[in-house]
C-alpha cells in the first residue's frame, strides 16, 4: 500500500480572517479577540492594526504595494497562528476572497463582521435581497450604468471622499440628476454620518474617506440612458460612425453565440463594439476582445465600453488574422466585418475552444460565399436575416428592407478541429 502525500492532506487551520468594524474590538466575539490575542504575527491595514491594538500581542504587518507581496507574506507563516484582519465581511468584495484563491478552506478559520452594505441597508430600512450593491471601491465609476433604472436602489461603496461627488456627477451627466444620494460615512463607529442630497445639487465637500453612497435612481426625463436587460438595444445609444451590427441582427446574433458564465468572446472587426458590449452586459462574469484595424474606430470602442458600464472590454487595435495570434482561446466568435480576408476564418476556426461557437454574418456576396463555402465544408445552420422597416412614402408610409443578412453559426467539435 503506497504512502499518502501529506503535502496534499488537510491541514489543521493555522490563519484567521478577521472582519472588523468601525467599533473595534467591541463588536467582535470572544473566539475573534482570541484568535487575534494568540497570532504571531497579525496582518492587516492601518487603520484595522489601530482597531484590533489592545489585543495583538505578536508581529504588526500592514498590508504592502502591491497587494500580492502581503499574499505572499501570509503564505510564507503558513503553519504559524496567523491573522488577518479584514473590513466587514471578508468574502464580500473583501481580501476573504482574494486568500481563498491560494490558501484551502480547511486552513483557515473565518469570523465575519457585518459589511458596510449590511450596515448600510439597515440604515436605509432597505431589503438588502432587492438592492443593487456594488464595490466601485478601486474600480471605475461606470459599472454602476447598467443598473441606473428608474426606481432602483443602489448601494455603492466608493474609493474616498471625493468617491460621492463623481457619483453624483456621472448620475447627473446620465440624466439621473433627480436621484436621491444617501452618503453614510464611517458606519459603525463613533464618526459615523448619514447625509441625503438630490444628485444633481450635491454639495457634500468632507466626506469621509469611509463611504457607501445609497442611490435611489429617479430619472429626470424619458431621455435618461437606461440600458434595457434585453439584447439589441437601441442604436442610438452607440456612438458610431454606421459601422453597427443593427438592433434586430444584434440581438438574433447574441441569442446564437449564447453567452455563458465566465466566458470569452472574440469581437472581430469591431465596428462599433456593439456585440462585444452586449455580451459582456449579459452577465458580469463575461468577458470580450474586440479586434478592429481602424484607430478611430478603436477609440469609440473603448468610449462605448465605458458609457456602457463594461470598462474592461479589451480593445486590440490590429488587423485579423495576425492579430488573433497569441490571444487568449475564445469560447465563442463573432465576426461582423473582414471575414472574407484571407486566412480570417481559418484563424478564427483554428482559435476557438472545442465546443466553442462560432457566429458569422454577411452583407456582400463576397462574405456570403464564404460562410457558404465553410458551410458546405463543415456544416453549423444558416439563417437569412431580412428586416423591413416603415417610413414615409410621400404622404403614405411603406416597408423599406434593410440589407438582407446571411449568417452562419457552428459548434466546434469536442475533437479538435484540423483544416
Amino acid at each position: 500500500m503506497s504512502t499518502p502525500d501529506r503535502s496534499l492532506l488537510p491541514t489543521a487551520p493555522w490563519l484567521s480572517i478577521v472582519g472588523i468594524g468601525e467599533d473595534g474590538l467591541a463588536g467582535l466575539g470572544d473566539e475573534a479577540k482570541a484568535a487575534i490575542g494568540r497570532a504571531e504575527i497579525v496582518f492587516g491595514g492601518a487603520r484595522h492594526l489601530e482597531l484590533a491594538e489592545a489585543a495583538i500581542s505578536g508581529e504588526r504587518h500592514g498590508w504592502l504595494s502591491p497587494f500580492e507581496r502581503s499574499v505572499e507574506a501570509v503564505l510564507s507563516a503558513r503553519g504559524r497562528p496567523v491573522v488577518v484582519l479584514a473590513s466587514g465581511d471578508p468574502f464580500f468584495y473583501g481580501v476573504g476572497v482574494t486568500l481563498s484563491r491560494r490558501i484551502p478552506r480547511a486552513e483557515m478559520r473565518v469570523f465575519p463582521a457585518p459589511s458596510s452594505f449590511s450596515l448600510a441597508a439597515s440604515r436605509m430600512g432597505w431589503a438588502l435581497q432587492d438592492t443593487v450593491c456594488i464595490s466601485l471601491h478601486g474600480r471605475p465609476l461606470d459599472l454602476i450604468r447598467p443598473h441606473l433604472h428608474p426606481g432602483s436602489r443602489i448601494l455603492a461603496l466608493t474609493s474616498d471622499s471625493d468617491g460621492p461627488a463623481a457619483l453624483a456627477a456621472l448620475l447627473s451627466q446620465s440624466g439621473f440628476g433627480n436621484s436621491a444620494l444617501t452618503v453614510l460615512e464611517a458606519l459603525g463607529g463613533a464618526r459615523e454620518r448619514v447625509s441625503s442630497h438630490q444628485a444633481q445639487s450635491f454639495a457634500l465637500a468632507d466626506a469621509d474617506m469611509l463611504n457607501v453612497c445609497a442611490v435611489e435612481v429617479f430619472a429626470d426625463n424619458a431621455a435618461a440612458r437606461v440600458l434595457a436587460f434585453t439584447p439589441g438595444l437601441d442604436d442610438g445609444l452607440f456612438e458610431h460612425d454606421g459601422q453597427i451590427t443593427k438592433r434586430e441582427v444584434r440581438a438574433l446574433t447574441l441569442s446564437a453565440l449564447a453567452p455563458k458564465r465566465g466566458e470569452l468572446l472574440w469581437d472581430v472587426g469591431g465596428g462599433s463594439g456593439s456585440i462585444g458590449i452586449e455580451w459582456m452586459l449579459a452577465d458580469p462574469s463575461l468577458r470580450a476582445i474586440a479586434i478592429e484595424g481602424h484607430a478611430e474606430r478603436a477609440a469609440r470602442i473603448r468610449r462605448n465600453a465605458q458609457n456602457f458600464g463594461v470598462p474592461s472590454f479589451v480593445v486590440f487595435e490590429g488587423i485579423a488574422p495576425g492579430a488573433l495570434e497569441g490571444l487568449a482561446a475564445p469560447d465563442a466568435i463573432f465576426i461582423g466585418g473582414g471575414g472574407s480576408e484571407a486566412g480570417v476564418m481559418e484563424a478564427a476556426l483554428a482559435g476557438l475552444k472545442p465546443g466553442g461557437r462560432l457566429v458569422a454574418n454577411a452583407v456582400t456576396t463576397e462574405m456570403e460565399a464564404v460562410l457558404l463555402a465553410h458551410h458546405a465544408r463543415l456544416g453549423g445552420a444558416l439563417t437569412r436575416i431580412d428586416i423591413a422597416r416603415a417610413s414615409p412614402v410621400g404622404q403614405m408610409t411603406g416597408w423599406r428592407p434593410a440589407m438582407p443578412v446571411t449568417q452562419w453559426s457552428w459548434v466546434k467539435p469536442a475533437k479538435q478541429f484540423e483544416d
